[in-house]
């Protein structure tokens, strides 16, 4: 896992727009389930490590693995999950 997108994220999907391997889901137009999450996950396995979607993202919700804030550890488990 390269990358972890946190409670913050707002699911405009900007990110899902520039990620050059489309490892970020659900997809509003695609996926059944956006309507049902809080946020996108990032496959943690399909990531590349490019970091597109940092600066994309308005939210500030998109962090590299080793720099999630304390406050925000659970979604490491969170984006692993979804994908589990």
């Amino acid at each position: 896992m390269a990358y972890v997108i946190t409670e913050h994220c707002t699911k405009d999907e900007k990110c899902v727009e520039v990620c050059p391997v489309d490892c970020i889901h659900p997809r509003k137009e695609e996926e059944e389930e956006f309507a049902e999450v809080s946020q996108l996950f990032i496959h943690p396995a399909d990531c590349i490590d490019c970091g597109a979607c940092v600066p994309v993202c308005e939210a500030n919700a998109v962090f590299p693995l080793d720099d999630v804030p304390a406050e925000f550890k659970a979604a490491i488990e969170a984006n692993a999950q979804y994908y589990a």
